[in-house]
């Protein structure tokens, strides 16, 4: 095996956190298996628009979870190559001399973006003859659209069959098109024993534990705090609500489950950094289907119930969860309840939701999609691919 040292460049972007989770699950692979390597993660909205991305960003969510059904109509006109989509895509929101600086400045060997724009962007300087370098797109949702698609990407990482299949009828090559599963970091690929976790985090080790996540931009939190108020189960259940980086739903959270008098067992967290240790610990798990949550979710073999999944990415990781059975939807607050009523009940249900998790994980993802990187350049090879499989196996 070649033993040049190698340098890597990841353009990311913080719409969400699934791109720099990606970023992040790809950093700690070479770590692990290329350590000579050098790496540099870029926030591409960041680097492109120094002064607006904050405001850039905030403006989308606040977009996306006010107007979710304008979103979801204009990802569906989008979704294939037209004439509408084409206009999108021709539009250039970056200014290319910054991205010619940031390549004369970091010279990597090869180019990896976690983001759409990003590809967009690394293709429009390879076909302005701009730039040579190795390109790789890592996908990270189980879904596919034409803002991922372009060119002269070199490389495809994707995190299923069936999304190699819709590139392939987006006319891509079969042999840009790697299947390794979605990066994700090396702690949800550990095995964890789960009585030892709840008795770490003062829960019981045996009752049923409901793991709640999505408050970090409110998409869950109050109607949830309600839905558990009024919600009567067979057996006492524990529940984990993590609302992330809004301080205010967790303050506000306390404050009505205590004055209600909760019937359940709650823990309420801030942001924290040992989420795979959660669900580890959890029978079950009721989040938004984002792409690498998910992904984290499956290494663990965690039962998923998705809640008001957004039109666009988020249904289509919702209809491929529930299509390889382990998870299941919720379209609204009393659907939520029946629904979490029903899989405490039916534990038979919850077993084979896990049972097709595990059927479904590719804990190896980053090690592979890694692999696929490299192999691009002369003296990587597939060979090398095998031996970083078997390392996370």
């Amino acid at each position: 095996m070649q033993t040049t040292r190698g340098k890597l460049l990841i353009l990311t972007g913080a719409l969400g956190d699934g791109h720099n989770k990606a970023a992040q699950a790809i950093v700690e692979a070479a770590r692990q298996h290329r350590p000579e390597m050098d790496v540099k993660v870029v926030d591409f909205l960041e680097w492109t628009h120094p002064y607006m991305h904050v405001v850039g960003k905030y403006c989308f969510m606040q977009w996306v979870k006010s107007l979710p059904s304008v979103y979801g109509y204009l990802y569906r006109k989008t979704r294939d190559d037209n004439t509408f989509s084409g206009w999108f895509k021709r539009m250039r929101t970056f200014s290319a001399d910054r991205m010619v600086a940031l390549l004369e400045e970091v010279q990597p060997t090869e180019v990896v973006s976690t983001f759409p724009g990003a590809a967009a962007a690394m293709s429009y300087l390879k076909m302005n003859g701009l730039t040579d370098v190795t390109t790789a797109t890592v996908i990270t949702d189980y879904t596919d659209h034409s803002y991922w698609i372009h060119p002269l990407t070199d490389r495809y990482i994707v995190g299923a069959e069936h999304v190699q299949q819709a590139l392939l009828r987006h006319r891509v090559p079969a042999d840009r098109i790697i299947v390794t599963g979605i990066p994700i970091r090396l702690p949800f690929t550990q095995s964890y024993d789960k009585e030892s976790l709840r008795e770490k985090f003062g829960l019981d080790r045996q009752m049923p534990t409901v793991l709640v996540m999505g408050g970090g931009h409110g998409l869950i939190g109050k109607q949830f705090a309600s839905i558990l108020q009024e919600i009567r189960f067979p057996c006492p259940v524990q529940f984990i609500i993590v609302c992330g980086r809004n301080e205010k739903l967790r303050q506000r959270l306390e404050e009505e489950l205590r004055a209600a008098g909760m019937p359940h067992k709650v823990m309420i967290t801030g942001f924290v950094d040992y989420v795979h240790e959660l669900m580890a610990l959890s029978d079950l798990i009721v989040t938004k289907p984002g792409g690498l949550t998910v992904s984290e979710a499956l290494a663990l073999e965690l039962p998923m119930l998705l809640y008001k999944p957004i039109p666009g990415q988020e249904q289509d990781n919702a209809r491929y969860l529930q299509r390889i059975g382990a998870a299941v939807e919720a379209h609204s607050a009393v659907e939520l309840a029946m629904q979490l009523q029903d899989i405490i009940e039916n534990r038979s249900l919850l077993f084979r939701m896990k049972q097709n998790a595990k059927a479904a994980r590719r804990k190896e993802g980053a090690a592979q999609a890694l692999a696929a990187i490299l192999e691009l350049n002369a003296g990587y090879t597939a060979a090398w691919r095998g031996r970083a499989v078997a390392a996370n196996a």
